[in-house]
């Protein structure tokens, strides 16, 4: 279960980016709400995976997934570069996810 926790949180950290970029400096009254709001539910999210997930993996695949979304949002909906190489490194950013998950043990 703590993994579906700290994939909750992850998702919702991808949203709170967005919702960053949007509140333009937190001077957009709804962004900026809808930013708390994300972020508070991710961060509880993590806390509730951290249970049983070490501190370092849980921060690591949290951050990744974050980084990966939003980057992703980045490029499809804020126009963002997709050349090889950013490509490239995004696909080895999930690898890297995918392997914390593979080699621990709660």
């Amino acid at each position: 279960m703590e993994w579906i926790y700290l994939l909750i949180a992850g998702f919702f950290e991808i949203g709170f980016t967005t919702f960053l970029k949007l509140s333009e400096n937190f001077t957009k009254l709804w962004p900026t709400l809808i930013f708390i709001a994300l972020s508070f539910i991710s961060f509880f999210a993590l806390s509730l995976s951290l249970r049983v997930i070490p501190l370092g993996t849980a921060y690591a695949v949290w951050t990744g997934i974050g980084a990966f979304g939003t980057a992703l949002i980045g490029i499809l909906y804020f126009g963002e570069s997709t050349d090889f190489w950013r490509l490239f490194f995004l696909i080895g950013l999930i690898s890297c996810i995918i392997g914390l998950k593979v080699v621990t043990t709660p």
